[in-house]
């Protein structure tokens, strides 16, 4: 880690050092980018500089436990003691800051949570699902917004489609993506028997204008009239929008809106977020799973998280973490759960790196 960290100072000073040059100044675009690398060592450079400092202290300490002085020893021993502590802090920071970053971390996420295996039990999960991201969101002071929904006749959320806006907000969620189960005992159950649900969350980052280019004549527009859960009419003209990107085959439905325009633009951020998903998927194949390999059949078996009503827990099954806190989990207190996903993360792309 050392060597991998000095190698990383000595590049931030070559890059200071490129941006004092008149000629590179001059250039905008060069300027820029050497700006934002510069801007993404910095952090790790002052980390490093502080472990040094920090190195050589302790080492000081470390001799001054055998001078003949027993006042002093003791008092380098406590010293010591405190800049090891220091020392193993800095360095466990160190590793994470030196983990490859995912540029797409920093982006906002589009939530899309589909009711699985369960009938109308799963959809009203699905809601409760839709809930939880909205509050966690809040807590975050993140913005939500709903882009398409698509209820059920007791309620509940056969799918939904969420766009959540924030610092961090795909990074924070994105493993969130897979099938989620839950146990309880429906309202609708007379035995009091205790059903399995499942619902599916895929998380993608919002694509931006520059990610994909969306050719006209790769368009399928298609307008009706909107209905709401039952058959309902919902809206009496043709607001309702289905958008088909025909090389892909990728076809998404908005219909929430009273405005076709505005039907439109949600359909098209989604529509977009889902291409860019699947080129990434593509480009990243050994490390990202695309968006059905996340989703999974909707099957019971296939679960990433378990919510238990009857024991009031929630068991993430990849890090093998269970809280007994469910009611506070889905009202959005996620942090707990959230941070360990992140660090077992970051740990694998670590050993990945070989720096474990």
């Amino acid at each position: 880690m050392l060597e991998k960290l000095e190698q990383v100072e000595q590049h931030f000073l070559e890059v200071e050092e490129k941006l004092q040059d008149p000629a590179v100044v001059g250039d905008r675009d060069l300027f820029a980018s050497l700006m934002r690398e510069h801007a993404e060592m910095q952090e790790v450079v002052e980390a490093y500089r502080k472990r040094r400092s920090v190195a050589d202290s302790l080492e000081e300490a470390k001799q001054l436990r055998q001078d003949e002085d027993a006042e002093l020893r003791e008092m380098a021993v406590q010293e010591a003691r405190e800049l090891q502590a220091r020392l193993d802090e800095l360095d466990d920071r160190l590793k994470k800051l030196l983990v490859p970053k995912d540029p797409l971390d920093k982006r906002n996420a589009i939530l899309e949570i589909r009711a699985g295996t369960g009938g109308e039990e799963a959809a009203l999960f699905s809601n409760d699902l839709m809930r939880m991201y909205t509050r966690y969101a809040e807590r975050q002071g993140w913005k939500t917004e709903m882009l398409s929904i698509s209820q059920s006749g007791m309620g509940g959320v056969k799918e939904a489609v969420l766009l959540v806006s924030g610092h961090d907000a795909y990074g924070r969620l994105k493993h969130e993506g897979g099938v989620h189960r839950v146990q309880r005992v429906p309202d609708t159950e007379a035995q009091g028997r205790i059903h399995t649900s499942a619902v599916t969350v895929a998380v993608l980052p919002e694509a931006e204008q520059l990610d994909v280019q969306v050719d006209e004549k790769d368009l399928r527009v298609d307008v009706f009239r909107s209905s709401g859960p039952g058959g309902q009419s919902v809206n009496t003209t043709d607001s309702a929008v289905r958008l088909t990107h025909i090389p892909s085959g990728i076809v998404v439905t908005c219909q929430d809106e009273k405005s076709q325009h505005k039907n439109k633009a949600k359909a098209m951020k989604i529509l977009m977020s889902r291409i860019f998903e699947a080129e990434e998927a593509k480009r990243h194949a050994e490390e990202a799973a695309d968006r059905k390999a996340m989703v999974g059949s909707g099957d019971r078996s296939e679960r990433i998280r378990t919510y238990n009503f009857p024991q009031t827990r929630v068991t993430d099954h990849r890090i093998g973490l269970t809280l007994h806190s469910l009611e506070a989990f889905l009202s959005g207190e996620m942090e707990e759960v959230l941070d360990a996903l992140t660090a077992h993360y970051q740990a694998e792309a670590l050993k990945a790196e070989g720096g474990a």
